[in-house]
């Protein structure tokens, strides 16, 4: 056959056909290594990964259980974000949906760290528990607080917890600690190891683990208590990038430990608008949110970045993150540097330990 030159329009279509078929190519790949039949709420179009040694697939984002702006989609009875009237309407039917739209996309782990959000997330998945892992912390009744750093009144925590919010298990309990976990006392952390290690035993809780913003505690008490901690929540934004030398993922390797990054928008303040639907800067952020959610997952050391979602269309870019290529071109990278330098800029006086999180 003669050959000819392609025109312009010719090749890049024709080279999007290819890169096409590639990134099909590579996703058959990832699902032959696996058997899909086995991940929970599978979906095509999500990507899954290993929460460490628990062996559970669990989508590439979640749904972290913080729910900050909800204030742009519902009444909040002029309360703050974290104390918002769950028992509203208007809210209720926004977790609703919100947890409808992440089960349409594949995700399967909903992260709740604080007694409303259990309660609200409980309520919000009732009749559809087969789809999805749920996280579970009482923080306002953990170690945080004096009268709960005890292994029995930890467990009792979570057995009052379990009832009031109508579970008959997590699937991970991971206990809130102090952010500077190390301020905990060794006789803290072991009462608190001894409560894990018994909520398995008693089949409470199928996986537990902790969360912490203290790196050197959280390497020391991933190689101390090996038996205890089968994942872990952290802070992980799009400006975080590993040590070369005694970073806390090689304890996180070394113990095959599930990561789940909290914080992948610096709090928000990763975003030039108000996540209100109609604000000017909605099409900006989108891309912001995207870019930040694909740098994070380049770390194939994290399982999944946990963002709180308030609306259809957050939880719509988020999956269509996965879905996008992996890493970040030149112009790409440089954006998203942008962004987070804004970020960093403007991080609120209570978020300035984030920047203790740049080198991990």
């Amino acid at each position: 056959m003669a050959s000819r030159k392609l025109t312009r329009r010719e090749f890049v279509k024709e080279s999007a056909i290819a890169a096409a078929g590639l990134a099909a190519a590579a996703a058959a790949a990832r699902a032959a290594e696996v058997d899909t039949r086995k991940i929970l709420n599978y979906n095509p179009n999500m990507e899954y990964r290993r929460l460490g040694k628990t062996g559970l697939m669990v989508s590439a984002v979640c749904l972290g259980g913080h729910w900050k702006r909800i204030d742009k989609m519902v009444p909040t009875d002029g309360v703050g974000w974290l104390s918002g009237s769950i028992d509203h309407p208007e809210f209720q039917k926004n977790r609703y949906d919100v947890v409808t739209r992440c089960i349409e996309a594949g995700i399967n782990y909903i992260d709740a760290c604080w007694s409303n959000e259990v309660i609200a997330y409980t309520r919000a998945v009732k009749g559809r528990r087969d789809k999805i892992y749920m996280g579970f912390s009482w923080g306002d009744k953990e170690l945080r607080f004096p009268d709960y750093r005890t292994a029995k009144a930890l467990l009792k925590t979570l057995e009052d917890g379990l009832k009031t919010a109508g579970l008959d298990y997590a699937d991970l309990w991971r206990i809130t600690m102090h952010e500077q976990s190390g301020k905990h006392t060794k006789e803290e952390v072991e009462e608190m190891m001894k409560a894990l290690e018994m909520a398995k035993k008693q089949g409470k809780a199928r996986f537990t683990g902790f969360s912490s913003h203290d790196r050197p505690h959280i390497k020391s008490m991933i190689e101390t208590y090996p038996q205890c901690v089968d994942a872990i929540c952290t802070p992980y934004t799009a400006k975080t990038k590993q040590l070369p030398e005694d970073s806390m993922f090689e304890a996180v390797r070394k113990g095959d430990i599930g990561v789940f990054g909290i914080k992948p928008f610096a709090s928000n303040s990763l975003f030039k608008g108000s996540s209100a639907l109609d604000d000017p800067m909605a099409k900006e952020d989108d891309e912001r949110a995207r870019l930040a959610i694909r740098y994070i997952l380049c770390n194939p050391a994290i399982t999944a970045p946990i963002p709180g979602l308030v609306n259809l269309h957050q939880v719509d870019n988020v999956a269509q993150a996965v879905q996008e290529r992996r890493k970040l071109d030149v112009a790409e990278a440089k954006k998203l540097e942008a962004a987070m330098d804004e970020a960093w800029a403007k991080l609120p006086d209570d978020y300035q330990w984030l920047k203790d999180w740049e080198y991990v």
